[in-house]
């Protein structure tokens, strides 16, 4: 299964961070999802946590903190269609560039 999918699906957070690349590798995602650095819809959330289109995620990294919304998840995708998967609500993570506005 290959490209942007439907609303209905969802994906582990762990592979949602990088396919997205709001993180760049899947690792560094589990970590600080353990370390409870991540919240889904308010609540402190696991790597294995299920996200789908709509959820709302909030990252603690460093002394930053970034808010973005899921508007849909993929298996996979390349760079552009990568920033079509969330809109950044507040802040940005460290090192990222978000040319979108």
């Amino acid at each position: 299964m290959s490209g942007l999918s439907s609303n209905s699906q969802q994906v582990r957070l762990d592979k949602f961070l990088k396919v997205s690349r709001i993180m760049k590798r899947r690792t560094l995602a589990q970590e600080i999802c353990l370390g409870g650095r991540v919240k889904k819809n308010g609540r402190t959330a696991k790597p294995s946590t299920l996200v789908g289109a709509g959820d709302i995620l909030e990252i603690a990294f460093g002394n930053r903190t970034a808010t973005y919304k899921v508007l849909k998840v993929a298996e996979s995708a390349d760079k552009k269609s990568a920033g079509e998967m969330y809109e950044v609500i507040s802040g940005t993570l460290e090192g990222e560039n978000d040319s979108r506005s």
